[in-house]
């Protein structure tokens, strides 16, 4: 797995990193979540991604590879759902990190994201000397920021993050042009979410009321046709696309983890394709905005 420098933060990272919302639930089998984290690891991947929100997953992530919090990048995110604070209070962020140490078993977070706040708590600077003192006390490496749209370019040229978190895709490209020529110039370190775009080739109806829905009228409207299959072509063009330094997909399937670290190694897409999607996103984009 080749790794790639993180924007100026001094960290490398995989260029297929492990999305660990999936591990959160529940009702997965704990020997099944250590099977998966264990594998990832093992086979070149070193960004694991989480969030306080995301149920179980950051408890697994301390039970099953904290003896190996060398091996990887720990990435998570916080703000909110902290007991007695108020949400995005300066207060809350600073418990939050400090929750998250604990649960995840460790003295530091690599990463540390502001997750998907509304722009009113981005402009108010308490969350952000919030997340600087973290920093400085050394229990966070990378103040980061997790959002889209108006949000994201604020976040961006606020000078207040080191990295950010946002979807990409070939269903969602408004970032290659809106957003990353800023975050290439600031160096800030870039992880693409959503990378397959929640794979709208599966469903051979409107998926309504399910996340994919609105990537999957996006993918009709480009009725794009090529020769390699979906799941491949998604996550190379979301991989290689200029500015990306890292993907993170989610799975509690061993196949598909295994697939996607062969699909990552096969590298770039072939130039004619990766310019047909690219251009079936401009000519049919009707005000397609970054999806949360």
């Amino acid at each position: 797995m080749q790794n790639r420098k993180f924007g100026n933060t001094g960290l490398e990272v995989s260029i297929l990193g492990f999305g660990a919302g999936e591990i959160g639930d529940f009702s997965i089998d704990e020997k099944k979540v250590e099977t998966i984290l264990n594998y990832a690891l093992d086979n070149g991947i070193n960004l694991i991604d989480t969030a306080r929100g995301y149920y179980a997953s950051e408890e697994r992530i301390g039970k099953f590879i904290s003896h190996r919090r060398s091996d990887f990048i720990l990435s998570t995110k916080v703000g909110y759902g902290i007991p007695n604070y108020k949400d995005w209070s300066y207060d809350c962020i600073i418990a939050g990190v400090d929750e998250a140490l604990r649960v995840m078993r460790t003295d530091y977070i690599d990463i540390v994201h502001l997750h998907s706040c509304p722009l009113e708590i981005l402009k108010n600077s308490e969350a952000i000397e919030a997340f600087h003192k973290t920093v400085e006390l050394g229990k966070v490496k990378c103040a980061a920021y997790s959002g889209e749209n108006e949000n994201l370019k604020f976040a961006v040229e606020s000078n207040a993050f080191q990295s950010v978190q946002t979807s990409l895709n070939f269903c969602d490209q408004g970032n290659i042009d809106k957003i990353f020529p800023l975050t290439q110039k600031k160096q800030l370190g870039v992880i693409a979410k959503r990378p397959i775009a929640n794979a709208p080739w599966l469903f051979n109806k409107r998926p309504i009321g399910k996340y994919v829905d609105e990537y999957w009228l996006r993918w009709q409207k480009m009725n794009v046709e090529i020769d390699i299959d979906w799941d491949e072509a998604a996550l190379r063009f979301s991989a290689f696309t200029e500015g990306v330094h890292t993907c993170i997909v989610g799975t509690t399937n061993m196949e598909h983890l295994k697939h996607n670290i062969e699909t990552i190694n096969k590298g770039k897409l072939p130039g004619e394709i990766y310019d047909k999607l690219r251009e079936a996103f401009k000519q049919n984009d009707d005000n397609w905005i970054g999806q949360v």
